[in-house]
């Protein structure tokens, strides 16, 4: 069940999470995941010329999305906040709300900078963009879609004795 503690804040009973909370959760886990992937031989392709970062890495993880060890990194932050903010519901919509529009950003980024310039630091390529729009629908649509529908959850679990 979901109380609010002293500071408004929602949490949630151990052993109990809201549906935003469990895709927070997901979301971290899948970019740990591609995170460790991207540094995996084999399932990163041309692993041998994997730079820090820049465009000029041409690894790419599953032989499609460009990477650099930067790249890898990021997933890795990215991951660990995901699994962090997951533990209430505020802190699980915020995650995936502004994840999302920090995707958004990447992407518009991804289209307006070429693609061979040393601007391409991350690196991102035409996989990574349509990627990353994916990814802002996904996270910014389940951050809107949940949060209502996870507050009334939370709201009718405070009311029971």
């Amino acid at each position: 069940m979901a109380t609010v503690g002293s500071a408004g804040r929602d949490r949630t009973a151990p052993g109990t999470k809201t549906a935003l909370q469990k895709a927070a959760t997901l979301f971290g886990v899948v970019f740990l995941l591609v995170g460790i992937l991207g540094f995996i031989p084999g399932i990163t392709t041309n692993y041998d010329q994997l730079q820090f970062a820049g465009s000029g890495s041409e690894a790419q993880l599953l032989g499609l999305f460009q990477v650099s060890i930067l790249h890898n990194v990021v997933h890795l932050l990215y991951g660990v906040a995901g699994l962090a903010m997951a533990r209430t519901h505020e802190a699980a919509f915020n995650y995936m709300l502004w994840g999302g529009l920090i995707y958004l950003i990447l992407f518009i980024y991804g289209l307006v900078i070429p693609h061979d310039s040393v601007a391409n630091f991350v690196p991102l390529d035409t996989a990574d963009n349509w990627l990353h729009l994916a990814l802002t629908v996904a996270m910014v649509g389940l951050a809107l879609g949940l949060k209502g529908s996870d507050r009334d959850y939370a709201a009718a679990a405070n009311r029971r004795p």
